[in-house]
């Protein structure tokens, strides 16, 4: 077919600047479905006249016409009948008899646009033949309708008796048929019952064209046309007597022009209508046209189309045709012809573009009722084919008949442009002005499309349940979505540009559609999602793909529209993709701390918080707890998200959350310092020492020491708060805060290597990531520094401290006790806790111990008492205690030591200073603190715990513990203390 096709520009002239011109690319057939037959939008024929009886009608008409026109005749010589020297002109007085010339080529398939072969052949005729005989058109006409010679023969002898009856009469002002009727006999005919036939074929023709079709209407009250009806049921049923006496003869001549020659205002008419009425003659003028056709190839334009016409419109005058009527017949053979020959022959479509394009014109100027009602029939026809194709465009065409495509919108818009109008004008109305050809494309552009997505659909429904058995298969809607962006892709470079000749916004329209498309799977999607899948993040994420490819191409389509494309963004409502993934997101990182928190309750309901449970001596729920941590923030970056910097953090909190959650409880019960430091006795002041000694004997010390003696390293009542359980938790707390580091920087490197990279402020403020916790472990861990050193010092060794130490005589009951089981305990320190938080505790254990002795020393109550001479056992039980935790360099640091033990070292020399100092320090102070209003009585002093020499609570306590009696009767005349409780 290629080979047949050529450029049609150099032979189409420009019909209309601003109608259709065929471009100059090579014409592609469009694929051939199926053969179609339209049904022919001429109105039927109210009698059985067959197409071969039509056609034998016409080419009486067209050899009458021609004989009648006295047209000179013309001479043609083909060129092959040139080049063989044998050519010869036939000498004719017909039309008919002009031979053809090829001198020039076809006016009307340059105005067509159809392509020339440059060369005339009579089809039927073999070289062998044509040498022998000049051909002419009558000729050729004759083969192309499927004329016989004898058929022929018969015609012109009719003819020609015909000129000889009705002499000067032409041949609109006769009945042809009548006088057919009367001028053949049986004679003429091969036999009985072709005469027969043909005889009842043109009784048919006036019944037609004078009672069931006429040019006017008949008048039922018309005597003439009941006769003309009664004659020729009598003739079909007997052959009709046509001898020129004969009375049945006669009778139909006359009644046959009395209706012929009717006119409007009653006057006779010299015009016979006998074939011009509607569809009467619509129909014999398509047989005409018909010879326009190669008869041996049905898709092909005989070259002599210009002098066929040329004859054809000489039957105008007994058709009543004209030139609109002949464009619209033309029009409809054309495209009839392209859709009955498989649309192989894309130049028959490309001519009937071009000739609708001058209907187009016609139909402006036309108010006839009866063009009206073809114009629209044919129309209908040719509109509702071609939209048969473009309303699903994608199942017909493709990259290599976008012309045809292109030809096919163009047949369509202007029919339904014609047709808007033609209405309009029928009701006299003025219609509102609308862009109907962007309207009809834009119906074409979202019909096709929805058709084509519905087809993707279903083409990957059946590849999934041909393939169900087949793993690692890709989600449906994923899938979709790239066949979905395909088709958007090629919707772009093929069809968009074709269609924005009609439609500035065709690729956007386009889109628009697709995206509304998925969308709506895309919804019914996400309505039905549950748990966070991979399946389906991987369909989010595909949607979110399309929808940014979708909405480039609409914003590239929408450069140079007046709105900028805001008419197709606003038809395009976001898929909110990543909305949708955040939301699960967020819902999977709920879900996930959900179950950390159980995890963290259930674990702590059974931990017991022993330090032997490992080698690292931390509790076996943290190992739990950061198991399940890391696990969430693994699993989390293994999401195929794009969103991991964003969404971090709301896990990252919800997870300091729970370890929070997890150190308070680590922290709570175990009370605080308060909880295990002994509440300070009433002031009293001291009784003489003989009197106390009796009171509080040695042996009894001993025994009540010896009972109350603990164990270092067990637990206690409620199994939770010994020192082991103690330091297990500061190892727990401590093992917490080194992990929340790595696990923050690991998470810093996630963010940092994940797609969204480029949120570097984010990545930089991973660094306070599990603050809240790593705060709470630093906080947590002090407390429990000092809950574990209080619990040593004032509750596990109260009995060798608080209940021991200086009870009775200084020298009897030494600190030696104390240091000996002190020593213990930090031997099980040492041996459990953590090297990087040991010296803390250790150095609370000392705190707590200076602390302690503090306390004996200015707060023991009654069972104490001091004298001067005291002071050296106390200051070297004091040096004593601190090289315990010296140890002989291998302990706590000097300095430290030397640091936290400045008040005792302030304190001490108060136990040396003799009374009367003592209680003029303690008055200085006292008015130094409150003034004028302690000169008339000095007041007494609150105890702050905050010891400090120059503090005259401190000052004041040294004086009751003091063995003296100048102090005892200071404190008995100043405040009235007692001797005892």
């Amino acid at each position: 077919m290629s080979s047949r096709l050529r450029d049609r520009t150099s032979c189409q002239p420009k019909l209309h600047n601003h109608h259709y011109q065929v471009t100059t690319k090579t014409a592609v057939a469009m694929p051939n479905h199926f053969t179609e037959t339209l049904t022919c939008p001429l109105t039927e024929l109210a009698t059985n006249l067959s197409d071969s009886e039509l056609r034998e009608t016409a080419y009486e008409i067209l050899v009458g016409a021609c004989r009648s026109s006295g047209v000179k005749p013309l001479t043609f010589i083909s060129h092959s009948d040139k080049n063989s020297g044998r050519a010869r002109a036939l000498t004719s007085t017909a039309s008919l008899q002009r031979s053809l010339s090829s001198t020039a080529a076809s006016n009307v398939k340059k105005a067509l646009g159809l392509k020339s072969s440059g060369k005339r052949q009579v089809s039927g005729e073999s070289d062998s033949e044509r040498v022998k005989k000049a051909v002419t058109i009558g000729e050729m006409l004759r083969v192309q309708m499927r004329v016989s010679e004898q058929i022929d023969s018969r015609v012109r002898r009719a003819l020609l008796r015909v000129a000889a009856a009705q002499l000067g009469k032409r041949i609109e002002s006769i009945v042809l048929p009548v006088e057919m009727l009367q001028q053949l006999k049986p004679s003429d005919f091969p036999n009985q019952w072709e005469y027969e036939a043909w005889q009842r074929r043109n009784l048919k023709i006036l019944e037609a064209g004078l009672l069931l079709h006429p040019l006017l209407p008949l008048d039922k009250t018309d005597t003439a046309a009941q006769q003309l009806r009664q004659i020729i049921r009598g003739a079909l049923e007997k052959p009709l007597e046509t001898g020129k006496n004969n009375k049945s003869m006669q009778a139909l001549r006359s009644i046959a022009l009395s209706l012929a020659c009717r006119t409007f205002d009653g006057s006779v008419s010299e015009t016979s209508h006998w074939a011009d009425g509607f569809p009467l003659n619509l129909r014999i003028y398509q047989m005409l046209l018909e010879a326009c056709f190669d008869v041996n190839d049905e898709t092909s334009v005989i070259e002599e189309v210009d002098e066929v016409l040329e004859l054809v419109k000489k039957t105008w005058v007994v058709l009543g045709m004209n030139q609109m009527l002949h464009d619209l017949c033309f029009l409809w053979i054309l495209f009839n012809r392209y859709v009955g020959t498989g649309q192989v022959e894309s130049d028959l479509l490309f001519a009937a573009n071009n000739l609708l394009m001058e209907v187009e014109k016609d139909a402006k100027a036309m108010t006839d009722p009866d063009y009206s009602k073809i114009i629209s029939s044919t129309l209908g026809t040719i509109l509702g084919w071609a939209e048969k194709r473009l309303l699903a465009y994608h199942n017909y065409f493709h990259s290599d008949n976008t012309e045809t495509m292109e030809c096919v919108v163009s047949m369509a818009v202007l029919s339904a442009k014609i047709m808007v109008e033609d209405i309009s004008h029928e009701y006299h109305r003025t219609r509102k002005e609308i862009d109907l050809a962007r309207e009809r494309v834009d119906n074409y552009i979202r019909s096709s499309l929805r058709v084509a997505f519905v087809q993707i659909m279903e083409k990957l429904k059946s590849s999934k349940r041909s393939s169900k058995n087949q793993q690692n298969q890709f989600p449906f809607l994923s899938i979709l979505a790239q066949g979905v962006s395909t088709l958007a892709f090629s919707e772009k470079a093929i069809f968009s540009p074709l269609l924005k000749r009609w439609h500035p916004l065709a690729a956007g329209v386009a889109v628009a559609t697709l995206h509304s498309c998925y969308g709506n799977e895309l919804k019914q999607f996400v309505s039905g999602i549950g748990d966070l899948t991979p399946d389906i993040l991987q369909v989010l994420r595909a949607a979110d793909k399309l929808e940014k490819d979708l909405v480039q191409i609409a914003v590239e389509n929408s450069v140079d529209s007046e709105d900028g494309g805001k008419s197709i963004i606003r038809e395009m409502p976001p898929y909110e993709a990543e909305s949708v993934i955040s939301n699960l997101v967020k819902s999977w990182i709920m879900t996930r701390l959900d179950r950390l928190k159980e995890w963290v309750d259930r674990n702590l309901q059974q931990e017991v918080w022993d330090p032997q449970t490992n080698k690292e001596n931390f509790a076996p729920s943290a190992v739990e707890v950061l198991r399940i941590v890391d696990e969430a923030l693994e699993a989390f970056f293994l999401l195929p998200i794009s969103m991991h910097a964003v969404l971090l953090p709301d896990l990252t909190t919800g997870i300091d959350r729970c370890i929070l959650h997890y150190i308070s409880k680590a922290k709570s019960g175990c009370g605080s310092q308060s909880t295990f430091v002994p509440s300070m006795p009433v002031l009293t002041r001291c009784s003489t020492r003989s009197k106390f000694v009796g009171v509080f004997k040695r042996k009894e010390k001993f025994q009540i020491a010896q009972g109350r003696k603990s164990q270092v390293g067990t637990t206690n009542s409620n199994g939770s708060l010994g020192i082991s359980q103690l330091c297990c938790r500061i190892n727990t707390l401590h093992h917490f805060r080194i992990e929340l580091d790595v696990l923050a920087k690991r998470a810093t490197s996630h963010v940092r290597n994940s797609e969204s990279a480029h949120m570097g402020n984010i990545a930089d403020g991973m660094g306070k990531a599990f603050e809240l916790s790593t705060t709470a472990c630093v906080k947590g861990i002090k407390q429990l520094c000092e809950i574990t050193a209080y619990k040593i010092v004032f509750h596990d060794l109260s009995h060798v401290l608080w209940d021991g130490l200086y009870v009775g005589e200084v020298s009897s009951s030494r600190i030696e006790p104390f240091l000996q089981e002190l020593e213990q305990y930090l031997e099980v320190i040492s041996l459990t806790v953590h090297s990087r938080v040991r010296t803390r505790v250790i150095t609370e254990v000392m705190k707590a111990s200076f602390d302690g002795l503090l306390l004996v020393l200015l707060a023991g109550g009654p069972p104490r008492a001091f004298h001067l001479q005291d002071y050296e056992t106390i200051a070297d039980d004091f040096k004593s205690l601190c090289d315990l935790f010296w140890s002989n360099g291998d302990g706590l640091p000097a300095d430290l030591i030397q640091k936290f033990s400045t008040t005792v070292r302030a304190i001490l020399p108060l136990f040396h200073t003799d009374t009367d100092s003592l209680i003029e320090q303690f008055q200085y102070m006292t008015l130094e603190t409150y003034g004028g209003s302690a000169k008339s009585k000095l007041p007494l002093p609150p105890t702050t715990g905050q010891w400090n020499p120059t503090e005259p609570n401190t000052l004041l306590r040294v004086l009751c513990y003091r063995s003296d009696e100048t102090a005892a009767k200071f404190l008995k005349k100043t405040y009235n203390l007692p001797k005892k409780l």
